[in-house]
């Protein structure tokens, strides 16, 4: 982006008198081309700046005219090009100075309003300054040429450039030794800007991959080095014995740095590299086309691993020493280095690399293994022409964290992503901060999610807010509390969040899994919000109409989201409700989009869209038959709390003879409401808890099905007819006798929840393995032809009770152990779980299964 194109949607009145000197129309006609020369860095009134603004003042008449003849107002415009030309042609550098000014009112402008200028802006900057000074550099060469050559050769230089009076060459050569190691830093530090941009990209950056420009950069400089070496060594005598070997020792330096700078990891190896696991990587010279001496045998390149420590020892030799030992066996760690005549490069590809086994190094502290930090070394060893100079080369990769096992990535990448993120430029390895602000922090997070997303919707400042309250365990503090404050390693990826079993950084990158896998289009199109907690969505929806809902992320469960939704309660008042998360493995079942499509309770999606408009183009086709004249089947979601209302409904009708309705039930079907059944259960029910408690969390469990419920499967293998309960109950002495057992109103309960002795048999089969005991209601075996008593039937009294339940429970025969559905995941009890504990039991503890 250019400044212009920002510039131009500004008011003109911010600028105040800035073109009082060059029309503002002039500075439209020019746009980009303007701020594509180097005013601002013409500095000084000597031959070369003088020389430099001339041309720059040509080309821009030049450009100017062209672009006149397109224009519907030509006439103006050449009168204005007549003025510029006869106000500068006699003083070009009076028009930098006034094009400089512009410049950076412009950009002041900018930074007012935006605070930062474009990252292109920038490097189209750095690249002008580095031009100027390769071409001071090329000026300075001809000045010493034309100092030793005599005044024959400063005829041969245009006015302009002519020698400057009273120079004397070894002055001329200091200042371009100088300039040429300016020059030097300038290319070092673009190298190093690289390498940082390739670190971010590991956490999703935009990155310019493409070393062209920088090896041109490097190549250009290196053959005036040459230029002006040759002039040195021609002066020699000029220069005298003590002079000299100072010039050639900075020379010498100049050269080395970037030889060894040139030397670059252009493909990094996998920044969590796992044990046993094949890999790729490839390092380049950038100055290997240019400087490489013919050899007979090709030059190779050496993988090897390295600690920390190891890397710290070389970079404080300046990469001198050679490697004593690697940390790790590398396989096929021996590549040669190629130079491609087409494309002009010259590199050593690693293509499968196999790390066998890693020597881990003393750690400190409560360091775990995956906070453990190595690196892969390349390393050569080339000579240079025309010099035949032999230089050791060597380039460090990025930090690597080396696991042995899956369940160490995620704490391995946690490593990773601090590193990449909040090292600095130039540090010693692989030092980086243990502390860092909340604000960088949240640019890093918004960076991971939209890279690992690939969605160009990041993470809003509400996002922010509740990532902060939750990393630093803090509900009272405003958002602008939290932008003071800083964020450290441990708060990051090894403190328990409260209440929790993961650390915050294990809970965002589930999150990030969930949504790169399940929800990226739903993310893209904010239906999300996501990143909010509980007590907030209450709060947010408790004013909403019956049915508005919204998608957020499970606070208490790694990768999972779930729906919270307002409903109605018996007395009007408003209830919200947060259903049970889906994990990825859910949401492959049957997608987010369906799931929403199938609970009629959700209506809106937050504030007030509706959801078919909202989640409309995320619904799966519904197909009618296949090719072979099948019908498709479809697996449809349903929460417990809708299925008891369902059940409720279709049971509205009155009972019919109590006789009648006991002997035709083999079983207690989950649609029956089990208000129906009191006149049964009365006379020989104790009272009791027959409905599982709430779910801890508040998420009413769901449950996908294809219209069978479990105990519909299971009720052909009862024999039929058979009583609807065993008599053989076992009564807690704790409980309270009822004094009258005819009629009470049973608890509610939920679906496939069996009554006390209702429990089904199944036939063992020799396939299938046995369910595993569990601690029963019921634990007398049932009778065969069990007696039963009638209604109508006075209550029996207390000790002829007893005596009844003893008798029936010595007689029957055993239907086998009840079955009960397990926990569903995350011990979330499910449409069909128990309510009771493990190890708890309903009835007394003394009581042995199968006795009274």
């Amino acid at each position: 982006m250019s400044l212009w194109s920002i510039v131009s949607h500004m008011p003109p009145e911010e600028f105040g008198g800035l073109f009082a000197e060059f029309p503002r129309s002039l500075r439209c006609l020019l746009a980009d081309w303007l701020e594509n020369q180097p005013w601002e860095f013409i500095n000084g009134s000597d031959a070369f700046c003088t020389s430099v603004a001339g041309a720059m003042l040509s080309a821009m008449l030049e450009k100017l005219r062209g672009a006149a003849g397109s224009d519907g107002q030509q006439c103006q415009i050449l009168q204005q090009i007549s003025g510029i030309e006869s106000a500068y042609r006699r003083d070009p550098l009076r028009l930098v100075a006034v094009l400089k000014a512009i410049l950076e009112g412009e950009k002041a402008a900018v930074m007012k309003r935006d605070r930062h200028l474009p990252l292109s802006f920038h490097r189209r900057q750095e690249e002008l300054k580095f031009s100027l000074g390769l071409q001071r550099l090329q000026h300075r060469v001809r000045e010493i040429q034309a100092l030793r050559d005599g005044p024959a050769a400063s005829l041969q230089l245009n006015t302009a450039e002519a020698k400057p009076p009273e120079s004397e060459l070894p002055t001329l050569i200091l200042e371009a030794v100088k300039e040429l190691e300016v020059a030097k830093q300038q290319v070092l530090k673009r190298i190093q800007i690289w390498k940082r941009q390739q670190q971010l990209a590991g956490n999703g950056a935009l990155f310019e991959e493409n070393l062209a420009p920088l090896q041109k950069r490097c190549e250009s400089l290196v053959e005036v080095y040459f230029q002006l070496h040759q002039q040195v060594m021609a002066a020699s005598a000029e220069l005298g014995a003590e002079l000299l070997p100072r010039l050639l020792e900075r020379f010498n330096e100049v050269l080395s740095s970037l030889v060894k700078s040139s030397f670059l990891v252009e493909k990094q190896p996998p920044q969590v590299l796992k044990t046993q696991t094949k890999f790729q990587a490839g390092v380049r010279f950038l100055l290997g086309p240019q400087l490489l001496k013919a050899s007979a045998k090709p030059y190779m390149v050496r993988a090897d691993m390295v600690t920390e420590k190891q890397a710290r020892e070389l970079a404080l030799s300046a990469y001198s020493n050679a490697l004593s030992e690697s940390t790790g066996e590398i396989m096929h760690n021996v590549v040669a280095l190629e130079t491609n005549p087409t494309s002009g490069t010259c590199c050593a590809n690693f293509k499968n690399v196999l790390l066998k086994k890693i020597k881990r190094c003393e750690r400190k502290g409560s360091e775990s293994v995956t906070e453990e930090k190595c690196a892969v070394l390349f390393s050569t060893t080339v000579a240079l022409s025309p010099s035949n100079l032999s230089v050791h080369l060597q380039v460090l990769s990025l930090p690597i964290v080396v696991i042995v096992h899956g369940n160490q990535d995620n704490n391995a990448k946690a490593t990773v992503l601090w590193d990449n993120a909040f090292s600095e430029i130039d540090r010693v390895p692989f030092v980086v901060a243990e502390r860092v602000p909340w604000e960088k922090m949240c640019d890093t997070l918004n960076l991971k999610f939209m890279a690992e997303v690939q969605t160009t919707k990041g993470l809003l400042k509400e996002h922010y807010f509740f990532l902060a309250q939750k990393i630093f365990n803090d509900h009272s503090a405003s958002p602008e509390d939290f932008q003071s404050r800083s964020v450290s390693w441990a708060q990051f990826n090894k403190e328990i969040l409260p209440g929790r079993g993961f650390t915050f950084w294990q809970w965002f990158d589930g999150v990030l899994d969930l949504t790169k896998r399940c929800l990226k289009s739903y993310w893209s199109d904010r239906l999300i919000i996501g990143f909010i907690s509980k007590q907030y969505v209450c709060k947010l929806l408790s004013t909403e109409p019956d049915g508005t809902f919204l998608l957020r992320f499970s606070d208490s469960e790694i990768g999972g989201v779930t729906i919270a939704h307002v409903i109605r309660g018996k007395d009007g008042s408003s209830q919200v409700e947060n259903i049970q998360p889906f994990s990825a493995k859910d949401l492959s079942i049957r997608s987010l989009g369906d799931r929403i499509r199938d609970l009629g309770q959700l209506r809106n999606l937050y504030p007030n869209t509706p959801k078919d408009q909202a989640f409309g183009s995320h619904y799966n086709k519904q197909t009618g038959k296949d090719g072979r004249g099948y019908v498709s089947t479809a697996i449809k979601m349903t929460v417990e709390s809708e299925r008891n209302q369902q059940a409720q409904s279709a049971v509205g009708a009155p009972p019919e003879a109590p006789q009648a309705q006991m002997l035709s039930l083999p079983m207690l079907q989950p649609e029956l409401h089990p208000e129906s059944l009191s006149s049964v259960l009365g006379p020989i029910c104790p009272p009791g808890p027959f409905c599982p408690q709430p779910v801890p969390t508040g998420y009413p469990a769901s449950e996908s099905n294809i219209g069978m419920m479990v105990s519909e499967s299971l009720g052909s293998s009862f024999p039929s007819p058979s009583p609807m309960l065993s008599p053989s109950l076992v009564m807690d002495p704790a409980l309270p006798r009822c004094p009258d057992l005819a009629f009470r109103n049973p608890l509610p309960f939920m679906p496939n929840q069996y009554m006390p002795g209702e429990a089904p048999s199944e036939p063992q089969d020799a396939e299938m393995p046995e369910l595993p005991p569990v601690t029963l209601m019921v634990d007398a075996p049932l009778q065969s032809s069990p007696r039963w008593m009638p209604p109508s039937m006075d209550p029996l009294p207390s000790s002829e009770f007893e005596q009844f339940l003893q008798e029936m429970s010595l007689e029957g025969p055993a239907l086998g152990p009840p079955f009960t559905p397990p926990l569903q995941r995350s011990g979330y009890p499910g449409p069909s779980a128990s309510c009771w504990g493990p190890g708890e039991s309903r009835w007394d503890d003394s009581v042995r299964p199968g006795h009274v």
